[in-house]
């Protein structure tokens, strides 16, 4: 059985279409335009087939910076620059939400273990650190 290709939006119809959904769209870095929503953010630009491409992973917004989502094994947390904030449920959930809203509105894949639940940017568990 021959597998089905999926055709992905061009970058306007994806802005358009992200706008709909009641996405803020504003603009970001190089071009980039900033995506936002539930207090999360991630950035995307035109790939050079026109389709959409995300940039910046989302985030959480911490103090207008875009914060990485850092396990470190005992608790999430969200760290934009030198502020590191613990992550709570609501900023787990919501995170989780707007990825799946942007990538659906995108026509990007989903990957299996992200449609389970949020994923980490970074793993520092304490029990391997210095150890060669």
């Amino acid at each position: 059985m021959a597998r089905k290709t999926q055709q992905q939006p061009r970058f306007d119809t994806v802005l358009s279409t992200l706008g709909n959904h009641k996405f803020d769209v504003s603009a970001g870095a190089n071009g980039a335009k900033r995506i936002s929503k539930y207090g999360c953010a991630a950035e995307i630009r035109a790939a050079a087939d026109g389709t959409a491409e995300i940039t910046v992973r989302p985030g959480w917004l911490l103090k207008g910076n875009i914060a990485r989502l850092v396990d470190k094994g005992y608790q999430k947390f969200l760290k934009a620059g030198h502020v590191e904030i613990p992550a709570t449920a609501d900023n787990l959930r919501d995170l989780h939400r707007f990825s799946e809203e942007l990538k659906e509105s995108m026509g990007a894949l989903v990957l299996y273990n992200e449609a389970l639940g949020t994923t980490s940017d970074r793993y520092v568990y304490d029990r391997v650190l210095g150890r060669s």
